[in-house]
């Protein structure tokens, strides 16, 4: 079974990560983990200005500060995991992701630091959802 746990660096996703470890022991086979971190992109102008160096280190410093809360869990339980940190619209790069990578489930949190957070779910997770071919598992 393949996994991917999208994460955010927030709380309710350090939870979605918990989940994989509690499913993973219950499996008779360990599951292969993709551990996903999706940054959107900076506006055009701004990363004409900023130069590509700059660019790829702002994404790359935000790609760490979501995936080490996650993978801190991950590697307690010590479950082998393949990061992702990837750039684009949340939703659609992290479907396009899961798809390319033939996942078997995407676990994620029900909201995370998104600046509109939803009730029962943000933005992204219930974009997702609607979204998605592949079943979801959301973790509150």
């Amino acid at each position: 079974m393949k996994l991917m746990i999208a994460v955010d660096g927030s709380a309710v996703s350090t939870r979605a990560a918990t989940f994989v470890v509690r499913l993973a022991k219950k499996l008779a086979t360990p599951p292969t983990i993709v551990l996903a971190s999706v940054d959107t992109p900076l506006f055009p102008g701004a990363s004409r200005k900023l130069g590509a160096a700059a660019v790829a280190r702002y994404h790359a410093e935000n790609a760490e500060r979501m995936l080490a809360p996650a993978r801190k869990v991950l590697a307690r339980a010590k479950l082998d995991v393949d990061e992702q940190a990837l750039v684009g619209d949340v939703a659609d790069t992290l479907l396009a992701a899961a798809r390319k990578g033939r996942c078997d489930l995407v676990v994620m949190g029900s909201h995370g630091r998104g600046a509109v957070k939803g009730m029962f779910l943000g933005s992204v997770s219930a974009k997702v959802v609607a979204q998605s071919s592949i079943p979801i598992t959301i973790v509150r």
